[in-house]
């Protein structure tokens, strides 16, 4: 049976251009997650560390932050898996958030943020600041057309294993675009792959698609026996971590501790989440569960003892943005992410550039009606961002500004590089 190479060419191209600018934004987003921690420590001097051999006590920490903010109330207690980065203890306080950030090594409270880079660009990429999970099926669904994409690329591209070094100079822009546009794509193939598996699992995940949703998230243990009102008078600052932190380790031999929610759950039971020696799994993979009253374990879970659907649950968002092996993983996974947003902008000015010729032909729309679904959901998702960061993150007018100046960027360069520029060379001839 022969394949008609051409429908999937078609299918490549719709994919790639109709939906152009908010395949790019989501791609793009993503590759800036991955290294989102590093952006904090380059641009936020408060929030680095150096290294020590022996950790704070945890104790030490919160004492040090109760000084500090001593009407603020705790409700997330983040340690990162990279060394040079703070702690980060999210406070509420007057209906706000603040992001502080606590060195792990000397326990000194550093300074504090509305907002820093890896949750913006968390955000973004998890449900471009749409709401009504609206945003969240939106880049999910990228997932599916992130693969599709790949499948008909390998469908239409004859024998693109053997073009892993082609590329054809010298005879033109359009040539050239073309070729680096397959040779990126070749060389792309694992990790387009990858994220479009990951991808997929998101999708089932959040629509619990088989119960993969359920079976992925256990819930939060019930204890009838905590006595009424914990929730309500638990003051999360004067709890004993310390103490928690040993109560875990000695449940889960070889847990390194990381993050801690200090009431989870409508009991206000203390989460603690952390690695072990299983590789590629998330914190939340080794849980504990202790009662804020008794310090006693209610309820944990091993790592070692995870069934298949909890490991692939726990193995997705590693493989996904590459944290498992530190930086330099980071910074690989950054690379390709970086090739496969540019294959996305690639395809777009290899498509306007064939179809501006053909418009100076016969008068024919360039992108047609779809510009407008791309533009439009863009303006909405820009609503919704300057509504989130105004209403939940209560961001400075600098971090306004700057974050209005990268956009900014975003759409004068999509106009020079697919307008301007393409209909000055047209002119030229």
């Amino acid at each position: 049976m022969k394949v008609n190479k051409k429908i999937f060419f078609k299918i490549h191209g719709w994919i790639g251009i109709r939906l152009s600018i908010l395949f790019f934004i989501v791609c793009f987003s993503g590759t800036l997650a991955t290294l989102s921690h590093e952006m904090d420590w380059l641009f936020i001097p408060a929030i680095r560390a150096v290294p020590q051999p022996e950790l704070a006590s945890r104790n030490l920490i919160m004492d040090n932050f109760r000084k500090a903010h001593p009407s603020g109330e705790v409700t997330f207690w983040l340690r990162t898996d990279e060394p040079y980065l703070c702690d980060i203890i999210y406070k509420e306080e007057g209906g706000q958030r603040t992001y502080v950030f606590a060195n792990p090594y000397t326990g000194a409270i550093q300074g504090k943020a509305q907002l820093t880079f890896q949750r913006f660009f968390r955000d973004l990429h998890y449900f471009l600041f749409v709401p009504f999970q609206i945003g969240h099926f939106t880049v999910l669904i990228f997932g599916f057309l992130l693969l599709i994409s790949l499948i008909t690329a390998l469908v239409f591209y004859k024998q693109w294993w053997r073009k892993l070094f082609e590329l054809k100079m010298g005879n033109g822009p359009l040539v050239f675009f073309r070729s680096l546009h397959r040779l990126v794509g070749v060389w792309s193939v694992p990790f387009t792959l990858l994220f479009s598996i990951t991808g997929i699992w998101y999708f089932m995940e959040r629509a619990n698609v088989a119960g993969v949703g359920d079976l992925g998230n256990p819930p939060v243990p019930v204890v009838a026996s905590l006595e009424e009102g914990v929730q309500a008078t638990g003051d999360a600052a004067k709890i004993d971590y310390d103490r928690a932190v040993a109560l875990a380790k000695q449940e889960i031999p070889g847990l390194v501790v990381g993050d801690i929610s200090p009431k989870r759950g409508e009991a206000g039971l203390i989460y603690l989440t952390g690695k072990s020696d299983v590789p590629l799994v998330r914190q939340r993979a080794n849980r504990v569960y202790i009662d804020p009253t008794t310090y006693q374990v209610v309820a944990s879970q091993n790592a070692k003892d995870i069934g298949a659907v909890l490991y692939l649950n726990d193995i997705a968002d590693p493989l996904h943005f590459g944290n498992f092996g530190g930086l330099i993983t980071k910074f690989i996974w950054f690379i390709f992410g970086l090739g496969i947003s540019g294959l996305v902008l690639t395809g777009i000015w290899i498509t306007v550039k064939r179809k501006a010729i053909k418009r100076k032909k016969d008068n024919k729309p360039t992108m047609g009606k779809w510009r407008f679904v791309n533009w439009g959901f863009y303006a909405i998702m820009m609503g919704f961002m300057y509504y989130i960061l105004y209403d939940r993150y209560s961001v400075s007018m600098n971090t306004f500004a700057t974050i209005t100046f990268g956009w900014l960027l975003f759409i004068m360069g999509c106009y020079y590089l697919f307008v301007y520029k393409i209909e000055k060379s047209i002119a030229k001839g």
